[in-house]
């Protein structure tokens, strides 16, 4: 009986080590090409060990772009956006699960028509939203219309629902605490996981997000880091693009990513547990 136990653990464990090993190769093929040069992109058989020309591509790359200009850039317009969307998202998601108003029901129904509706039919008026008020080539083009969004709003009201007892409700109000002494006080401590996820959702997008600042950002010493790794495509007098190049700027930008998944996952699984514990 405990050999028949032992044999049905493994296969689960199994069949996950080899997920991660798949879904992880794309990394590592990236980090192999990244140390290598573009002629050994090419080669057959490929080599599968990383090489020794990491520093030079990365040399490369910074003469070629403004990589760390634009990578500040980014993260200004990451962090900023992140913070607004936690911010507004969570409060518009309090009060549609917890308070019941006139054309609440309507106002959902609307938002979740946007939610469904592609981003890219958005852009043009957008855009002619930013020449109007002057903010063309400006960072809070970027970050001001991705403040708010329909998905987070969504997900949060549903986390709230969920995580968050009418009867906590009941019992601040009895209390004397307002709207937003209970959001702040009671509210936002019980959905921290929701707002990691959210917080991990929104930075990442904000940092991979390629077509918006490509149209709006018209300013060279503005544009983000995706835009500038694009240009590490375009080679230099009609000339083959440097793939070894490309993928050591993409494993640079890549880097900050996985250092703000690792510190915001901590916490999110953190959260998690303990809330399973205490439930």
């Amino acid at each position: 009986m405990l050999h028949r136990l032992r044999r049905a653990q493994v296969l689960p464990h199994a069949v996950l080590v080899v997920g991660v090993l798949i879904s992880m190769f794309p990394f590592y093929w990236s980090i192999v090409l990244a140390t290598n040069t573009s002629r050994d992109v090419f080669r057959y058989p490929p080599r599968l060990l990383p090489g020794s020309h990491l520093v030079e591509n990365v040399h490369h790359v910074l003469d070629n772009i403004d990589f760390f200009g634009s990578m500040l850039n980014t993260l200004i317009v990451a962090i900023c956006t992140t913070a607004l969307v936690l911010f507004f998202d969570s409060l518009a998601a309090f009060t549609f699960a917890k308070y019941d108003f006139p054309g609440r029901n309507v106002m959902f129904g609307l938002l979740m028509l946007i939610f469904m509706l592609p981003a890219q039919l958005s852009i043009i008026p957008q855009y002619l939203i930013m020449v109007k008020i002057g903010w063309v080539g400006t960072l809070q083009a970027l970050v001001v219309p991705a403040a708010v969004n329909a998905f987070g709003i969504f997900w949060m009201r549903q986390y709230i629902t969920r995580a968050f007892p009418d009867e906590l409700l009941d019992a601040a109000k009895i209390d004397g605490a307002g709207f937003l002494r209970t959001y702040a006080s009671v509210c936002l401590p019980m959905i921290r996981p929701g707002l990691a996820f959210l917080g991990i959702y929104t930075f990442i997008g904000s940092w991979n997000d390629y077509i918006w600042p490509l149209v709006v950002l018209n300013n060279p010493d503005k544009i983000t880091l995706q835009v500038a790794l694009a240009q590490l495509n375009l080679g230099a007098g009609g000339a083959l693009t440097d793939y070894a190049m490309l993928m050591a700027g993409t494993l640079m930008a890549v880097t900050p990513l996985l250092i703000v998944f690792t510190l915001f996952a901590r916490g999110f699984v953190a959260d998690l547990a303990k809330g399973a514990v205490t439930g």
